[in-house]
Formats: structure tokens, C-alpha cells, sequence
């Protein structure tokens, strides 16, 4: 027998979760971690763009920029848009809001082999809190997390944030306890105005490590398989490259369309896309959710109340007390965001309403044996009448908000449920929090993609690291929670060593 490849552990996908694994594992000096990112490896925090180190900047995330996937989608009947993922080292870390809320005790008590003690414990190896102490929060993490003070607060972040304690929300003051819901800051993986992404935070410092290598510009096409064990991938290029063990952490767009592509998901949709099936999972791509939302635009006279810099109030809710007749959620099941700097020089602010607790379901199809084709994917947003409710409910709580400040009242607050449904169903755009498109589940559960230590069931030597395998999208954005997943899936790859595969 031939010596054994090179790569201990190769991570496809340089993203959140696939940087905090990478980090984390190449701590041991005895495993050889290779992390392969389909867009450009920078060397550097100094060398990402400038709307990248940005956080105030969502313009990478816009469609069109390079360093955006944009998957195209269709949200509801008739409803398509694109789903922002990031497309360099950092992933969708990158260029996002730079929201670091964790998800609630609640949403992981809900997903299978999962306790809230092992996530937060995961959380707080995290995170550096510059705000909060205590066993709650962490002070010696790779990850920078900061709220706004002081006269930072002057102006509209404010207003808003009074306004929802005068409606009878409670003032929520750490966003990260894991208490009720209530309205306040967003905690930002941020310092000084820069967003620290999950490779400046993990990766970067690191690459002086003889056992970590990061290659960019790298997409792979699928995983290259020994009948049913995973032995490395296959490039875009073509190059085969060999590995102990194979992590797909390509979101969760790209990992079930990988798995597909290798062989692995539903079957008939395998054989229809003519791929040979190693391993007929029928969840892979389906019973995914996401967080629907549409954004309620307002005037603000800036020099009357100048905003300081771009700080985020955030309101979370129980729908159940805006409206008697929805299923009350403790946990908190709608969110409003403030945008406090407009999307364009001299535009609107905006508030985003969003449903957290969808009940509607989506998937992603593949569509061919092409990795570069983009899969069918169909959010189904608001197919239940109760997402509908819950949605009506949130807009309608957002113009009493704005009403509450002295702002005048977007046109919507006043309409009828039908006009209400309409104007949501041409105004819906997604928060591009996918999860569950390959989610974690029981051995007998025919849906299950994954077992709790990330193993793929029907292949050996595979894994997914990232949000596909969260069975429901959290009730809270999951930007911190993916950077969660990866410091538990190397918590648990390093338990069982380099040759436990």
C-alpha cells in the first residue's frame, strides 16, 4: 500500500463555519488541514475591498458584485429575486450586516442530539464580548463582538428603540443572554467601523501554521468517492486531490448541491440530472426554511436628528401578543430591523420585518450534472396561512412603531388584510438565512441528511459544517450561530483524532 494523502481533513468551503473549523482543527499540530474557497483567498484583513472591511457597506452583497453567488431564486408564485452568499474567503461573514445573535434556547433544544449547554459553551469559546461579563459571554475568542454606546445612540436608533418600550416591549439589554425577547442593540462582530469576518478572525493570523493551507480561487465539482467512503474532491479544473476526510462547509446552497452532485440526495431527482446515485437521501435540498421579510421605507430629517454612525435596534416578538389569534411563541417569532443609514446616499431608512418561526418549507432542486448551473431553488415563502398572519401581524406592529416616534406611517399600516397580503406578496424579498438543506436527524428519519457529530448517513469520511444542517432556520439570524457550528464540529473531529474516520 501506497503512502496516504497528503490532507487529513480537507474543508470545502471557506465561509463562516469552514473558517472557525479550519482554525480551530489546525491547532493541532498533527493534523494537515487544506481549505479550498471557490472565490479570492485574501492574504490579509488589509487587502479585502473596501465595501468588504466596511460595515456601515452592504455592497458587496448586492447583486452583481463578484463577490456575491446570488443564487437566483423564487421566493413565492411569481416572487423571484436572488439569495446573497458570499463568494470569498470569509464567505457570507464577509459581507453581511455583521449581526453576531446567537440563536435562542429554544430553536437548539429543537434540533436533534443538541443541548443549549454545548452551543453556548461553543458561543463563548467564540467570541471576545466587549460589553458583557460573566460565564455567558466569552473574553478570549477569535471574534470581536461590540454594541453601540453612549452618544452613539443619538437620533433615530434611539427613537426606535424608545418607541418599542413605550409600545410595552421589553428593553432587551443583551441581545445574546438567552432570555425573552424584547427590543435593542445588535450585537456586531465589528471594531471601529471594520467588520471582522470569519477569516480575519480565524484563519488569517494562522497562516504561518506548516499545517494549514488555504487555497482560493478553488471551486469543486464534487466529492471523489471509493465506493461509499469519501476520499477527497474533485475540482472545477479537474484536479483530484486526496484527503482522510472530506467537510463540505459551502452553505447551504452549495453543500446539498455538492452532495447531489457526488451522488448523494434523492434519488429520482439523482437519476433525472443524470448523476449515478451512491446514497438515495431524500433531504438533501428539501424541507429547508428561511426567514421571509419585506422592508417598510420612511423619511428622516437627518439634521434634525443626525445619526452618529450605522447602529442597528432590533425588536424581537411574541406574535401571539400582537394578535390573540396566532400561537403564542415565547421565544420571540417576528423581528423588526432598523437600517438606521439608507441603502443609497439621500434615500429612505428602512425597517425590516421578517417572520423568524416560518412554518413554509423550501427546496433546491438539481438541476444537472453541471456544477456551475445553479440548482432550481423555491423558497415557498409564505404558503402557510399562518406565516401570512404572522407577517401581516409584524408590518402592522412596525407602523405603529414609526407612528409611536413622531414618523409619519408608511400607507400599508391602514390597509385591509387582502390589500395587506398583496402589497407583502410584491414587496417579498429574503433575509438569506437558508437552513436545513441537509439537516442533522435521527438514523430512522428518512429526511435526515447528517447524525449530531455532522457524519453524512451512507458515506463514510463526510461531513457538512455549516448551516445545512440546522433543522430549522434559529429564531435569530444565524450569521454567529455558523461560526458556532464549526467550534463544535472541531471540538468533535478533534476528540476523535486523525484516523477515527
Amino acid at each position: 500500500m501506497g503512502p496516504g494523502p497528503v490532507w487529513d481533513t480537507l474543508i470545502v468551503g471557506g465561509g463562516s463555519a469552514g473558517c472557525a473549523l479550519a482554525g480551530r482543527l489546525s491547532e493541532d499540530p498533527g493534523r494537515r488541514v487544506l481549505l479550498l474557497e471557490a472565490g479570492p483567498a485574501y492574504p490579509d484583513a488589509g487587502s479585502y475591498p473596501t465595501e468588504v472591511r466596511d460595515v456601515g457597506s452592504l455592497a458587496s452583497a448586492s447583486e452583481g458584485h463578484a463577490l456575491n453567488w446570488a443564487f437566483a431564486t423564487e421566493l413565492a408564485a411569481g416572487r423571484r429575486a436572488s439569495t446573497t452568499r458570499g463568494r470569498l474567503l470569509g464567505g457570507s461573514s464577509a459581507i453581511n450586516g455583521a449581526n453576531h445573535l446567537r440563536a435562542t434556547p429554544a430553536d437548539v433544544e429543537g434540533w436533534y442530539g443538541w443541548s443549549w449547554e454545548d452551543a453556548r459553551d461553543a458561543y463563548v469559546r467564540g467570541e471576545d464580548d466587549h460589553d458583557f461579563d460573566g460565564p455567558e459571554h466569552g473574553h478570549a475568542g477569535p471574534v470581536p463582538v461590540e454594541r453601540p454606546a453612549g452618544e452613539l445612540l443619538a437620533g433615530l436608533t434611539q427613537r426606535v428603540v424608545r418607541g418599542a418600550a413605550g409600545l410595552g416591549v421589553p428593553v432587551e439589554r443583551d441581545k445574546n443572554a438567552g432570555g425573552p425577547p424584547g427590543v435593542g442593540l445588535v450585537p456586531a462582530n465589528a471594531v471601529r467601523g471594520v467588520r471582522v469576518n470569519a477569516a480575519m478572525a480565524y484563519v488569517l493570523p494562522h497562516l504561518d501554521r506548516p499545517n494549514l493551507t488555504v487555497r482560493g480561487d478553488t471551486p469543486v465539482a464534487r466529492v471523489l468517492l471509493d465506493g461509499t467512503r469519501a476520499a477527497g474532491v474533485v475540482t472545477c479544473a479537474g484536479e483530484r486531490i486526496e484527503a482522510g476526510e472530506v467537510v463540505l462547509s459551502a452553505g447551504a446552497v452549495k453543500s446539498p448541491q455538492l452532495l447531489a452532485l457526488s451522488g448523494v440526495g434523492p434519488a429520482d431527482e439523482l437519476r433525472a440530472a443524470g448523476v449515478a446515485v451512491v446514497a438515495d437521501r431524500p433531504g438533501v435540498g428539501h424541507g429547508w426554511s428561511d426567514h421571509p421579510s419585506v422592508f417598510l421605507g420612511f423619511g428622516y430629517d437627518e439634521s434634525l436628528h443626525p445619526e452618529a454612525v450605522s447602529t442597528q435596534a432590533v425588536v424581537h416578538l411574541d406574535a401571539g401578543t400582537l394578535d390573540p389569534s396566532l400561537p403564542p411563541d415565547p421565544a420571540g417569532d417576528l423581528e423588526v430591523l432598523l437600517f438606521a443609514r439608507p441603502f443609497s446616499p439621500g434615500g429612505p431608512r428602512h425597517l425590516m420585518c421578517a417572520v423568524q418561526r416560518p412554518d413554509s418549507r423550501g427546496s433546491s432542486v438539481l438541476v444537472d450534472d453541471d456544477p456551475s448551473t445553479c440548482p432550481r431553488i423555491s423558497h415557498h415563502y409564505l404558503a402557510s396561512a399562518l406565516d401570512r398572519a404572522r407577517m401581516r401581524a409584524v408590518v402592522r406592529f412596525a407602523g405603529e412603531l414609526l407612528s409611536s416616534t413622531g414618523i409619519t406611517i408608511p400607507a400599508v399600516a391602514g390597509m385591509s388584510d387582502p390589500e395587506l397580503d398583496a402589497w407583502v406578496a410584491g414587496s417579498l424579498t429574503t433575509s438569506s438565512h437558508l437552513c436545513g438543506s441537509a439537516a442533522t436527524g435521527a438514523p430512522d428519519d428518512p429526511s435526515a441528511v447528517v447524525d449530531p457529530q455532522f457524519r453524512v448517513y451512507g458515506v463514510q469520511g463526510l461531513r457538512v459544517v455549516d448551516t445545512s444542517v440546522l433543522p430549522v432556520v434559529p429564531r435569530r439570524g444565524p450569521a454567529a450561530t455558523a461560526l458556532m457550528l464549526g467550534e463544535v464540529a472541531a471540538r468533535l473531529m478533534s476528540a476523535a483524532g486523525v484516523d477515527a474516520r
